[in-house]
């Protein structure tokens, strides 16, 4: 598979970084979007887009922070948290980026024309939005984060949605979860699963609530979600 950072012309009309792992394929294949916790394009993002690649996907994990503090940032480092508020203004921002990411990876060669947003953590709204307003086949969202102000977007999708918490994630209290699992049950193409005694961050493999057994569980149901979009 090929590797590369690029850029992407924003519609505002700077350049921002973008992370692109390309497959080794015959024949086109959907794209996967990788909407990044507030940590950034780290190594724990690139490993998860190397690793969706590998199945066989194009990935692309785009810096959602160029406005402000660009480029990854380590877990301890104290502008992480700044860099994402006000939070619901942010994600709004960052919808446009995801159009355009998404407009880049049309011009892919080896793109069929399907695609699929994911979300960890900060991004994980995008998981909701993406197939709500912004061009994706699928979404979904992986330890996501101010979750219900978004649960309202989920009226009107049709598109498969896979949304995955710990049930001590500290940032996703009970409330949220059974508003999840409620509306899982009403929803046909909306896919929930809640693991317990996860917490928040268990998809990062540098961070410590990391657990293999709930990232290869998510990572299956992300790979399911993209085989259907085949």
């Amino acid at each position: 598979m090929k590797k590369q950072d690029l850029k992407i012309r924003s519609s505002e009309g700077p350049e921002f970084d973008c992370y692109l792992v390309t497959p080794e394929a015959n024949g086109t294949v959907p794209a996967i979007v990788l909407a990044s916790a507030i940590h950034g394009v780290d190594k724990d993002l690139r490993s998860i887009a190397d690793e969706f690649a590998s199945q066989g996907y194009l990935a692309a994990a785009p810096d959602l922070f160029w406005r402000t503090t660009p480029g990854p940032l380590t877990r301890d480092d104290p502008r992480s948290t700044p860099r994402g508020q006000p939070r619901l203004e942010k994600i709004k921002t960052g919808e446009q980026d995801l159009k355009d990411v998404l407009a880049m990876v049309r011009k892919q060669p080896l793109f069929s024309g399907k695609a699929a947003v994911i979300g960890f953590c900060y991004g994980g709204p995008f998981g909701i939005l993406g197939p709500k307003r912004l061009g994706y086949d699928a979404g979904i969202s992986l330890h996501g984060t101010q979750m219900m102000d978004y649960i309202g977007e989920l009226e009107g999708v049709r598109q498969p949605v896979c949304v995955i918490w710990g049930d001590k994630d500290h940032l996703a209290p009970p409330p949220v979860l059974e508003a999840y699992r409620d509306l899982a049950k009403r929803m046909k193409n909306l896919e929930g699963h809640v693991f317990p005694g996860i917490e928040h961050g268990y998809m990062m493999k540098d961070a410590k609530a990391y657990d293999a057994k709930s990232y290869a569980f998510s990572m299956q149901r992300a790979l399911a979600v993209l085989r259907g979009l085949r």
